[in-house]
């Protein structure tokens, strides 16, 4: 079966661009190692000028432009990686670039994309809605519209992180290679070039759970169009793949697996705390895939997860911390009911002062309707060292006779 693109074209466009991109670094993490049970590697796109992976089908699809299409300038829609790519190499080369965004896409994204240079016009609530607002302008503007994923140039750029990841030192010992999917076009390119030249690694990609197009594109046979939800990894909440990227994912691609926003925002937490690397959403859901044990045929194995990038909001991350943080248990909230008697908090509070709780937050609610007469409702925000803590900590206070609530 001939694709619409086929490794010489990876090869070609490696050529291309090797020059002004970054050939990012594959590590190893010892740590994540010992806790997901499998060889963890990561290839570091977060590394690249624009913080993404997305430089490289940017720039192959630029340079494979006639004079005529650079001089009409360049429109695409963009949840930001895509945006910020070619923004910075349209500057480069000289071509005016035009871009829309979500609205809500995050800030750091929007004014990195206008530092290079592009204009940027926020449209619609959604991926989609920016893709059917740019595609609008492209008939008054007439301007050379590129499409971040259903792009047989752009898919083959991002295909030379395979040539990279082949060419390291790891690459003989490699058994899988976790890569996140939006649109299909960054595993349909590393997938074309992995099973032609080591067809024994696995392929598998990851998605989050409220926008699994891939999966279900698979499942139905053909691009299916999924309901819009909120998501953490604003960077693959596509709602429809391309139908090409598709064939290749179903041909090439081993397995297609998805995770939850909160597995998504504990990841983004362990590669910050662990690796001291901030990740987007998107770049987090191989680890969160491998964490919470969602390839269990991956232990004991070595495993190559694309970092695919590291634009995040720095308001939205400490929002992910937290989250990320009580996904683990270690910030927890704990109600309870104590008599409306003098001492009996400061009794309460010594039980979590015995078993080495940290309590960040009380309320204390003398008035609410739900304590009966002569009871006071308590609720305790605590940081806590992981999920069993907190379950000794709730056995300490039954033991105690302090009846633990359900949290609303």
């Amino acid at each position: 079966m001939n694709f619409y693109i086929e490794p010489k074209d990876i090869e070609e466009a490696h050529d291309r661009i090797s020059g002004n991109i970054v050939n990012t670094p594959l590590v190893r993490s010892q740590t994540l190692t010992d806790i997901t049970g499998a060889n963890t590697l990561f290839k570091l796109e977060n590394l690249q000028m624009t913080g993404s992976f997305k430089e490289r089908g940017a720039l192959n699809k630029l340079l494979t432009l006639t004079d005529a299409e650079k001089a009409r300038g360049i429109i695409a829609a963009s949840a930001g990686n895509h945006a910020q790519a070619l923004a910075y190499h349209g500057d480069r080369l000289g071509i005016s670039v035009k871009i829309v965004m979500p609205k809500y896409s995050p800030i750091v994204k929007v004014k990195s994309t206008e530092h290079w240079g592009a204009e940027v016009m926020l449209i619609g609530e959604t991926f989609d809605d920016a893709m059917a607002a740019s595609k609008e302008i492209v008939k008054k503007e007439k301007r050379t519209y590129i499409h971040p994923f259903d792009d047989p140039m752009i898919a083959a750029g991002q295909g030379t992180i395979a040539v990279e990841l082949l060419e390291s030192e790891f690459a003989a010992d490699v058994d899988a290679v976790l890569v996140p999917v939006g649109g299909g076009g960054l595993i349909s390119g590393i997938a074309t070039w992995v099973k032609a030249r080591a067809p024994h690694i696995s392929i598998i990609g990851i998605e989050e759970q409220n926008c699994d197009a891939m999966h279900q594109a698979l499942q139905e046979g053909a691009p299916t169009l999924v309901e819009a939800a909120p998501v953490i990894a604003d960077g693959i909440a596509v709602r429809e793949v391309s139908a090409e990227n598709l064939r290749i994912v179903n041909a090439l691609v081993d397995e297609v697996v998805s995770v939850s926003a909160d597995e998504i925002a504990n990841a983004i937490m362990l590669m910050l705390e662990i690796e001291k690397l901030v990740v987007e959403g998107a770049a987090a859901t191989p680890l969160a895939a491998l964490v919470n044990n969602r390839l269990p045929h991956l232990n004991g194995k070595n495993v190559v997860s694309i970092v695919s990038g590291g634009n995040i909001d720095v308001n939205l991350l400490s929002k992910i911390i937290d989250q990320g943080l009580v996904f683990d248990g270690r910030i927890a909230r704990v109600e309870t009911i104590i008599r409306d008697r003098p001492g009996n908090l400061e009794s309460l509070l010594s039980v979590f002062r015995e078993t080495g709780a940290n309590v960040l937050e009380i309320n204390h609610e003398r008035l609410s309707p739900s304590a009966p007469i002569g009871q006071v409702d308590v609720s305790i925000t605590l940081e806590t060292r992981d999920r069993s803590h907190l379950e000794q900590i709730e056995a300490a206070l039954r033991t105690g006779g302090y009846p633990v609530k359900p949290v609303q």
